[in-house]
């Protein structure tokens, strides 16, 4: 039976990894299956050696603590490659140090799979070169990948996207009912992000802008996709504070939504949105002269288009939001559709749900060029 190590340093990998370890187990029975990792990798059966406590990490200070952790981790997983004790690695996202991973295990002739590949398209080509080196196979989530990947002689092949696996959300009316919210009621939805940097730059302007929409009628009820522990202030007239985004999106007419995954969810859900996000200042200062891309959402990157208004740094202002928001709540007018037909098309795009289950396929593949000694550098 194969011994397979997936590498999954922060929470986001942790999530997605689940479901892969979900689908190699099944693939095969009698799996070694060990990680780094958390509680859905854990919980979907995978021994978790290394735990994420102590290696995730955001901000530059943060991130310089962690790293005697991640040479530590790294020496005893040369040590592991060059013993032979995995017959396949996997890393999920996490480009720092998982980059560095899949170069040991290549020197060990250990073949890789990266899973949610690096976003080198969006930030300049300079690790490309090292990255096409270091992989055997790339599993992509996003459809554009592969024929970047490809320039580089990299071999990568799109897998969908794991927010396709996703459980549905409710109805329209059932969260509403939940929510004790009529159908009548036009609902504005605020994603202001998960992290306390997130919350300290885009929550007191979304909260402005909110009660703005709400004094001049543009809705009557606002919801906050909150996350639990974190603070939002005073408690506003109007403003309900939910934990479960997926009620928030089900009962939303339209949102004010940082950028990250959390749009390209909204489009899915089919909710109308305006995209928001403020960074340090140095850290814009530097996106501005390495980005390569016209957009920062997911949606207008898959889209290729401008689908979704994007405001960014002081753009992202109460008076802004406002004024990108208040058309998208006027159901009969022209703005919600035309976003609603363009997350149409996302979704076709996007194709059929099945990620992991694709991923343990590429596995499979992998372990047997493997096994007839081919395909390593």
């Amino acid at each position: 039976m194969p011994r397979i190590f997936i590498s999954a340093g922060e929470p986001s990998g942790d999530l997605h990894g689940g479901p892969l370890a979900l689908a190699l187990r099944e693939r095969f029975p009698g799996l070694t299956l060990e990680a780094l990792g958390g509680s859905h990798l854990a919980g979907a059966g995978a021994a978790v050696r290394f735990s994420i406590e102590g290696f995730s990490a955001l901000g530059f200070a943060e991130v310089i603590r962690t790293i005697p952790a991640h040479w530590r981790l790294l020496r005893t997983l040369r040590r592991d490659f060059r013993a032979g004790r995995y017959d396949l690695i996997i890393p999920v996202d996490y480009p720092g140090f998982n980059l560095r991973l899949a170069e040991a295990a290549r020197r060990s002739r250990v073949p890789v799979l990266y899973y949610i590949a690096p976003k080198h398209w969006a930030a300049g080509t300079r690790l490309t070169p090292r990255f096409a080196r270091a992989v055997s196979r790339v599993a992509c989530i996003l459809p554009f990948e592969p024929e970047f990947f490809a320039r580089f002689g990299v071999p990568a092949e799109y897998v969908g996207h794991p927010l396709l696996d996703q459980p549905a959300l409710p109805s329209r009316s059932e969260a509403r009912w939940r929510l004790g919210i009529q159908d009548s009621d036009r609902v504005l939805a605020l994603f202001p992000g998960s992290r306390p940097q997130e919350i300290e730059r885009l929550w007191p302007e979304f909260r402005e802008a909110a009660r703005r929409v709400l004094k001049d009628g543009g809705c009557n009820r606002v919801l906050v996709a909150a996350r639990a522990g974190l603070t939002y202030g005073d408690a506003e007239a109007g403003l309900t504070l939910v934990t479960d985004s997926g009620l928030v999106l089900a009962a939303a007419d339209a949102a004010i939504v940082k950028s990250g995954t959390a749009t390209l969810e909204t489009a899915l859900a089919g909710v109308p949105m305006v995209v928001a996000y403020r960074v340090h200042p140095v850290t814009a200062w530097l996106a501005r002269r390495i980005m390569r891309v016209r957009w920062v959402s997911l949606v207008n990157l898959i889209a290729g288009q401008a689908l979704v208004p994007e405001l960014l740094q002081g753009e992202a202002n109460a008076d802004r939001l406002v004024a990108e928001v208040l058309p998208l709540l006027d159901r009969r007018g022209s703005a919600p559709l035309t976003q609603r037909a363009g997350f149409e098309r996302i979704r076709e795009r996007l194709g059929s749900p099945g990620a992991a289950i694709r991923v343990a396929a590429m596995a499979e593949e992998l372990l047997g060029i493997a096994g007839a000694g081919a395909g390593l550098d």
